[in-house]
């Protein structure tokens, strides 16, 4: 067992907390500690909803431990049922109520309900979040979308199809929902049901009326997807419209399983090529990248480096196990070793040998980032507050092209250290040896600035200790260095202090630094 600060998803309980909230007329009834009802803040705060997850907690106490917990589900599961009365009730148990092994399924059946009860088996222990989202939504399908009898028939293409995927607290879910229903209903396809985001269990009952599905996020809807294709004859496509080459292929795909014709496709337009391709980027050609998050975002992140924006992905991977195997094979289409792992500080010391220009993460690889001091930008969940901004950002579609590209792009830009050095490393105003322009006898050679700039390009990533200070003179006198290099006099600075163990930034440093990296 491994203590950690910090975990890129949670128990398989608030993946199931996850479709309860995303879906119309579901309750959770969770048999679970006080403790556990922590994972309300995480749809009140982080999503900003204006109303409590419909989840109803048992919250018995260590005291309880020696009496009758089971009757405490019972009168909890009642109770809830019938102060809220949904149209379906899912029932479990958290990692910490799942010791106790109360069997919340059996528990629920014993009351009779009037209502349809769905049991989850979550094993806490072995798998996590996504995993717990996808069972879950597996089992409301399976539940209200019955297979039919016998073998399922062939399905002839057809102008009607489901959206699986999109939940609460998924990375700008809310966004892309938007952006891909207009793409699939420029086509002139009928959207028949969007779950389990917004889905109610009636709409469930539908989902077989489609023609085919589409999955968004195959970490929730894969099993389900696949599920209704053994079981309904159902096909479906598993292209994510993230980036422009992505969304293209991914409105070719809805158009053959729609049976649209090629000349009947509109064109779809991002501004990402274009602008890829202008001037003020094509600097930006070969930056080195490190990419991590979910499978479906660190896959389709490297796709739009690589393809769209000409970066060097030098590190790609991936915190879901499950599919491990889809990461491994973009992995090595780039030529890097795959990360698969949910432990961080691995992710922080895979980052630091990398040595990249630009780290594509979730918050977690931001905070490693801004220690390093390298651009950054998220692309994955786990998701933060920033991640449900007020404007409309998706990720998807030709609108979530626009947005990755000066999502991406920006960071690198606002650094302008090494885009000014390389305009005006010929220019005698822009290096620290020059006297102010008016004066027409301070023109240094050009040659000094090259050289600190060849030098600092060329440092390695290190950790700044956050006990490193900088003395107040130390600090007045960096700020005479002109400011497009003054980042990259910092940073040396810091790394010289911190290699040579010091915990004062003096000017005295300041000049060794300088003196050292000069040589």
């Amino acid at each position: 067992m491994q203590l950690t600060v910090w975990t890129y998803e949670g128990p398989p309980h608030v993946g199931a907390m996850r479709i309860a909230a995303s879906m119309r007329g579901v309750h959770f009834v969770l048999h679970a500690p006080q403790g556990d009802t922590y994972a309300d803040l995480l749809f009140t705060m982080i999503e900003r909803r204006s109303t409590r997850p419909p989840v109803t907690y048992t919250t018995f106490q260590a005291r309880d431990l020696g009496s009758d917990t089971a009757e405490i589900f019972k009168t909890a599961c009642r109770e809830a049922v019938e102060r809220f009365r949904p149209d379906a009730v899912l029932v479990g148990a958290s990692c910490t109520a799942e010791l106790i092994q109360d069997n919340p399924g059996g528990l629920a059946a014993a009351l009779n309900l009037d209502i349809p009860v769905v049991n989850l088996e979550l094993p806490s222990y072995q798998k996590k979040e996504n995993w717990g989202a996808a069972e879950t939504f597996y089992r409301l399908v399976r539940a209200f979308a019955p297979a039919p009898v016998g073998v399922a028939a062939a399905r002839t293409p057809g102008r009607v199809c489901n959206i699986l995927g999109p939940a609460s607290l998924g990375f700008r879910h809310r966004d892309d929902i938007v952006e891909v229903r207009k793409l699939v209903e420029s086509l002139g396809v009928t959207i028949n049901v969007v779950a389990p985001l917004g889905a109610s269990v009636a709409d469930l009952a539908r989902l077989p009326e489609a023609d085919f599905n589409i999955v968004l996020y195959p970490e929730i809807g894969g099993v389900t997807a696949d599920w209704l294709k053994r079981n309904h004859g159902q096909p479906f496509v598993a292209i994510q419209p993230i980036g422009a080459l992505a969304t293209e292929a991914f409105v070719e795909a809805v158009a053959k399983a729609a049976g649209i014709k090629a000349q009947d496709i509109p064109e779809t337009r991002s501004r990402l090529p274009w602008y890829s391709r202008s001037v003020d980027s094509t600097y930006l050609t070969g930056k080195r990248v490190f990419i991590f998050g979910d499978a479906t975002h660190a896959v389709a992140a490297a796709h739009i480096a690589a393809k769209e924006l000409g970066f060097t992905v030098c590190g790609l991977g991936t915190y879901s196990r499950e599919f491990a195997r889809e990461v491994r094979a973009a992995a090595a289409e780039y030529g890097v070793e795959p990360l698969i792992s949910d432990d961080h500080l691995a992710v922080e010391d895979a980052i630091i040998s990398a040595q990249p220009e630009l780290v594509l993460g979730t918050q977690m690889e931001r905070h490693v980032a801004k220690r390093l001091r390298i651009p950054c930008a998220v692309i994955s969940s786990p998701v933060h507050v920033q991640d449900f901004p007020a404007r409309y950002s998706p990720q998807m579609g030709v609108e979530g092209a626009n947005v990755i590209f000066d999502s991406w792009v920006h960071p690198l830009m606002m650094g302008l250290e090494e885009h000014l050095l390389h305009m005006f490393r010929d220019d005698f105003e822009f290096n620290d040896t020059a006297q102010p322009s008016h004066l027409s006898q301070g023109a240094p050679a050009a040659a000094s600035a090259q050289e600190e700039h060849a030098a600092a390009a060329g440092s390695p990533l290190i950790e700044v200790p956050a006990t490193l200070q900088w003395a107040d003179e130390a600090e007045r006198e960096l700020k005479k260095i002109p400011f497009f290099v003054r980042g990259k006099a910092r940073r040396n600075t810091e790394r010289f202090a911190s290699e040579n163990g010091l915990r004062t930034i003096t000017l005295e440093t300041l000049y060794d630094a300088k003196a050292h990296f000069s040589r």
